[in-house]
């Protein structure tokens, strides 16, 4: 039985200056996966995720995500919906601490309204030490508790890459996007990472889209994987079927396809 999708795109076109980068791509992700997107370089894969978190608009087709249309919505209306993104150049906000990059994410939090603030203070106080914690549970999980009163600007490019991916949880999303979550990362730090969402998946049903071009971690550890490549999907399933598929054997994967056995 399938499970429900939870993000749905439909014949997603998107042109930058006559150069199409994503033409007329199709595929879901279901609900609770870990799906991996691969392709090779210039496949369209980026450009995917821009239209997916609105960094960009589609020139035309549709895009759903927990059966709400958002196509060219806003990133900060599709972030309110619980869709959430990392990028493969890291973002942070170099100018505050570590800490404060990650409770700039926290959702619901009282104390961001003066209302509240004056109002209700005990309870303001309360969410956001409650943030806090979580804060700090994740920076430990990701190796950065000791990092959390630096400067973000002085933590090296893996170190932000694992703060961006830290912060990102902390909206507490139902799906996020990953891309290249595991460049200039320590291999081992990097695994940990995998575990977590494996586990973030296991416990709170987050459904993970992820871009990465170490095809151990892709067949090991993705449920599904949609396979892109000049701006199409040209295949769509699991691990095992994508190792056979001959498309993408000669379009990605760098071998001959297979012969057909007699």
């Amino acid at each position: 039985m399938t499970a429900e999708p939870i993000l749905e795109v439909a014949n997603a076109v998107k042109s930058f200056d006559g150069l199409t980068a994503v033409a007329g791509a199709s595929f879901t992700v279901e609900k609770g996966s870990i799906t991996a997107l691969i392709g090779p370089n210039g496949a369209g894969k980026t450009t995917m995720f821009d239209l997916l978190s609105g960094f960009a608009k589609p020139d035309s087709g549709a895009i759903r995500f927990a059966g709400q249309p958002i196509t060219g919505k806003a990133p900060h209306r599709i972030a309110r919906l619980g869709l959430v993104r990392t990028f493969q150049l890291t973002r942070v906000l170099a100018g505050m601490s570590v800490i404060d990059n990650m409770l700039l994410a926290a959702p619901r939090q009282p104390g961001q309204h003066l209302y509240s603030l004056l109002t209700a203070p005990r309870h303001a106080n309360a969410a956001e030490d409650k943030a806090r914690d979580a804060a700090l549970s994740l920076l430990e999980t990701f190796g950065l508790r000791s990092k959390a009163a630096d400067y973000a600007g002085a933590l090296s490019g893996g170190q932000r890459k694992l703060l961006e991916i830290a912060r990102a949880l902390m909206t507490e999303p139902s799906m996020v996007l990953l891309d290249e979550p595991m460049a200039g990362v320590n291999p081992t730090l990097g695994h940990t990472i995998l575990d977590h969402i494996a586990s973030l998946r296991q416990s709170n049903g987050t459904s993970f889209l992820f871009v990465e071009h170490d095809m151990d971690v892709v067949m090991n550890r993705a449920d599904r994987i949609v396979v892109m490549a000049q701006g199409r999907v040209i295949s769509m399933g699991t691990p095992e079927q994508i190792r056979a598929d001959a498309a993408v054997i000669e379009a990605y994967l760098g071998g001959p396809a297979p012969e057909a056995k007699p």
